[in-house]
């Protein structure tokens, strides 16, 4: 009997343990659902980019959009050290011209440009580079894409801490600079359902009332800039310190920026737009110094800032504006300091057309 029984208990256990993980399987298979659910809203209500309330921001209502635009690029490169005496070199090329006509669709832009001193039959025979900047606005998130490669007009400006012969409007030609660098700029808008970057930036949509928005971001860049100290001028090269010696300097640099931007509509369908992001930096770096002085590795952090400005006038059918984009990186080690900055200028006038479905009157 009691053999039977345990026959019986053994060849029934298995069963009713099966049993019980069937009804828990089906217990933890609608958790999941449930989640999955949920978590399904989640990322559909953060990729909801119309999710705006409508008496701060009025939608585009048409489709596509045709846009004439003027770039003007600015940048700056500063070299300095402070033993035994505090020293610095700053480069300035000439501001870089660009004219085009673009075409959108919604919140991108794709079109052509061309340099303007080729236009007017400006040909200084030097070599201007690469440029190209990237951004995409939406009411959420953001993104900057950027790819520099310069050439060699190069101009010396601002010499502090150098031979009094150097008088203080000094300029001169300089070729040895080359700087090779692109990055990547992540960020999202808090405040996204009263407050619009597109607004100010990229005409497809418009801000009604007045609002401001925390921003959050990352940002990663590389740089890469190779300095020919020894096409210095001789008055320069007499007195420099030897800190200053420093032929290659290659960074990465990984920051995440933290800031506020408003958006102030002075009057009916005018705005104007301020934003400004601190970013604290964590730079990896290596630099190269002069030939009898080893290569050596650093780690460090540092404060950078992107800024953004605009001015535009927005009826829904005509746009005309102007917008700045700027950059700064700062590096500074020991005896050994780079300061470096680029920004972009932009005039544009355009106008939008082809309503939307759910706008066109309905006969």
């Amino acid at each position: 009997m009691l053999k039977g029984f345990v026959v019986w208990l053994c060849m029934l256990l298995p069963l009713a343990l099966f049993a019980q993980n069937r009804g828990n399987d089906s217990i933890v298979y609608d958790s999941i659902k449930k989640q999955q659910g949920g978590f399904m809203k989640v990322i559909k209500k953060f990729l909801n980019f119309n999710d705006f309330d409508t008496t701060y921001i009025s939608p585009n209502r048409y489709n596509y959009a045709l846009m004439l635009d003027h770039f003007t690029n600015y940048e700056y490169y500063s070299v300095g050290t402070s033993a035994p005496e505090p020293q610095r070199l700053r480069f300035t090329p000439n501001p870089h011209n660009k004219i085009g006509a673009y075409f959108g669709w919604r919140w991108i832009f794709l079109g052509w440009s061309v340099d303007t001193d080729g236009l007017i039959g400006k040909k200084s025979g030097k070599n201007r580079g690469t440029e190209f900047d990237l951004s995409l606005y939406s009411s959420k998130l953001g993104v900057d894409i950027f790819y520099r490669r310069t050439g060699n007009d190069y101009k010396i400006h601002n010499v502090t801490g150098f031979s009094d012969r150097i008088p203080s409007n000094y300029s001169e030609d300089f070729n040895g600079l080359k700087v090779n660098m692109k990055g990547l700029n992540l960020y999202y808008i808090f405040n996204n359902r009263h407050f619009s970057y597109p607004a100010a930036f990229s005409q497809s949509t418009n801000q009604r009332r007045n609002a401001g928005s925390l921003i959050a971001g990352l940002s990663v860049s590389t740089h890469n800039l190779k300095f020919d100290y020894t096409k210095l001028p001789e008055v320069i090269q007499e007195t420099m310190n030897p800190g200053m010696k420093v032929r290659h300097i290659k960074y990465t640099n990984i920051s995440l920026n933290f800031g506020y931007a408003y958006n102030w509509v002075f009057a009916r369908n005018c705005l104007a737009c301020l934003s400004l992001c601190p970013a604290v930096a964590y730079k990896t770096s290596r630099i190269e110094k002069a030939a009898e002085e080893p290569s050596e590795w650093y780690k460090n952090f540092n404060i950078d800032f992107i800024l953004r400005a605009g001015v535009v006038y927005n009826n829904s059918k005509y746009f005309v504006g102007t917008s700045f984009l700027g950059r700064t990186y700062d590096y500074y080690r020991d005896n050994f300091s780079l300061n470096n900055g680029f920004g972009t200028l932009q005039i544009y006038a355009g106008f939008n057309f082809y309503l939307k479905k759910e706008h066109r009157k309905k006969k």
